[in-house]
């Protein structure tokens, strides 16, 4: 129990509708839910994602650099693949209902749909998660650096992630197959991600 929690005020909330805070949506099949304590305030140190996910539908590659995650199938089929920063192999599980998969706090992953309407649920061990996605990671590095460090095409490497829409969250984009051009999108996820936010609940996971 907190000690600084009044639990005898009005303001303190013991209940909400996760269903009603939805920070990204791909389609209706998939979408990302959340729960932390900006949403319930008298949670502790557990907060959590409720999503959903179609037939080959990828959370995309990322990290929580302040909590772990246990992965948790509701319905559906889905795997979970993760990073060994100690073997340096990759790890994959799949997971379909009553299954976990614990993923170590600051460890690479991701998920992909393996059945549609696949629903599962994510509990992280901190109040309101962190998130650093593979698309932003991607989208920021100056190419001139990747090209040096890694003896790249500098152009080559430019020209293969200019498709590439930063916080993409549940991949591939719905258009996927027809925006191969350099077009400027605006992206309203994005200018605030790296202050660890999403603007409309400010919530980061």
């Amino acid at each position: 129990m907190t000690s600084y929690m009044d639990y005898t005020s009005p303001s303190t909330q013991f209940t909400f509708d996760v269903n009603t805070n939805t920070v990204f949506k791909k389609d209706d099949q998939n979408f990302i839910n959340v729960l932390g304590i900006q949403q319930l305030n008298s949670l502790e140190n557990v907060s959590l994602l409720d999503f959903s996910l179609s037939s080959n539908n990828v959370v995309e590659p990322h990290y929580h650099q302040n909590a772990a995650e246990l992965v948790y199938c509701i319905s559906g089929a889905a795997t979970v693949s993760m990073i060994n920063p100690f073997t340096k192999r990759l790890q994959e599980y799949s997971i379909t209902p009553g299954k976990v998969v614990n993923v170590p706090q600051g460890w690479w992953h991701y998920v992909t749909g393996n059945q549609d309407h696949t629903h599962l649920l994510a509990i992280f061990d901190a109040p309101t998660p962190e998130v650093i996605l593979g698309s932003d990671i991607l989208k920021i590095m100056p190419p001139n650096v990747m090209a040096h460090t890694y003896c790249l095409d500098e152009q080559q490497w430019s020209n293969a992630i200019a498709p590439m829409k930063p916080s993409t969250n549940i991949g591939p984009p719905l258009d996927c197959n027809t925006t191969a051009n350099n077009t400027v999108m605006n992206y309203p996820y994005y200018n605030q991600y790296y202050n660890h936010f999403y603007p409309p609940q400010g919530y980061t996971y």
